[in-house]
Order: structure tokens, then C-alpha cells, then sequence
């Protein structure tokens, strides 16, 4: 996280008993009970940035490891002809969950993936993998991401994923890294 992160507060008159912070882009936002004292709201928010960037420092895998993944991906189920220069994981894609530039051979895949099952998370690769080969989602391209096994299974999984984000939490939208935590008995007023 930088230095200067930028933090945005809300404030619910609904909300009794949690604290909760997601990051948005580059802002992380804290819902905390509107009864707050400004240092109950102090103390909370430096606790949840905390707890936030605990959880981004437990990342399942960098950069290197995920394009050692992706290589060998490629040689077990497309043939090996078509290797990534790099692949690496990003933090602004929010609306799909990988892309890939087939003329410079990079790979990006987002980090939304990074709590998901490896599984997924191949799945998508080898999907970025189809299309330094074909750059199009014709049959062809299909055909090819289908030699991966659990294919269908995988995009069954973020179609549901994708349909409960939208749905979402109460309160904050649909994003990868939230931390909640139940106040303590007393701290609130009810």
C-alpha cells in the first residue's frame, strides 16, 4: 500500500454491531456505526487498514510464480507453442479477470482471482494462454481452452461468483479485499 493512502469514512445509522473496509481502486473505505466518537472512528480505521493490509500480505504467489504456473499450463494443455513473456497479477481490472496483449505476449490477471481455488485461477490462465494463439473467442478458441478439464466447471464458478458480487454486501460494493469485525460487547449503543 502506498504512504498516502487515500481513506474515505462512512458513517450508517444502520449499522451497530461491525466495522467493516474494502478497497476501492486506490481508496479504502470503512463503515463504521454512525454513534462513533471521531476516536472510536480513529481507532477503528487504523485497526481495519491494519487487518486490510495484513490479508494483502498473505497474496498466494508473485509474479514469477504465477508465469512458472502459466508455462507450464501452456506445455500440458496447449501444446507449449505459445509462451507468455510475462504474466503478472494487477489490481485495476474489476471487470474482467485476466487479458492478455498477444503482440508483446503479456499476461495480466487480476488479483480479485488471488483467494480463489487454483483451479480458477489456471482456468483463466489458460484461457489468457488461448489467445496469444487466437486473439478472438470463435470455436476455434473454445475448442482450444476447452483441453483444459475443469473449464466448464471454472467459468460455472465466476459466472456465480460475478452473479452473488453484484448482488453484494448490504453496505460497500462488490470488491476483492474486505475485512470485517463484530464490535465488542458494549462499545455501541444499541
Amino acid at each position: 500500500m502506498s504512504s498516502n493512502p487515500k481513506i474515505e469514512v462512512r458513517r450508517s445509522s444502520r449499522r451497530r454491531r461491525t466495522v467493516s473496509a474494502y478497497r476501492d481502486g486506490d481508496t479504502t473505505v470503512v463503515l463504521v456505526p454512525a454513534s462513533f466518537s471521531h476516536a472510536e472512528e480513529q481507532r477503528w480505521v487504523s485497526r481495519m487498514l491494519r487487518k486490510l493490509e495484513a490479508k494483502q500480505g498473505r497474496r498466494h504467489s508473485g509474479d514469477g510464480q504465477l508465469r512458472e504456473r502459466a508455462v507450464e499450463l501452456a506445455r500440458r494443455y496447449l501444446g507449449g507453442t505459445e509462451l507468455p513473456e510475462t504474466v503478472r497479477w494487477v489490481d485495476n481490472q474489476h471487470a474482467r479477470w485476466g487479458s492478455c496483449t498477444p503482440e508483446t505476449r503479456t499476461i495480466r490477471i487480476s488479483r480479485r482471482l488471488v483467494d480463489m481455488p487454483s483451479w480458477v485461477v489456471d482456468y483463466v490462465l489458460v484461457h489468457e494462454l488461448a489467445h496469444l494463439r487466437i486473439p478472438t473467442h470463435g470455436r476455434d478458441f473454445w475448442e482450444l481452452v476447452s483441453r483444459y478439464p475443469k473449464a466448464e466447471r471454472a467459468r460455472g464458478y465466476l459466472e456465480g461468483f460475478s452473479a452473488g458480487a453484484r448482488v453484494g454486501p448490504a453496505e460497500g460494493g462488490a470488491v476483492a479485499d474486505t475485512a470485517e469485525e463484530e464490535l465488542p460487547e458494549g462499545t455501541v449503543e444499541d
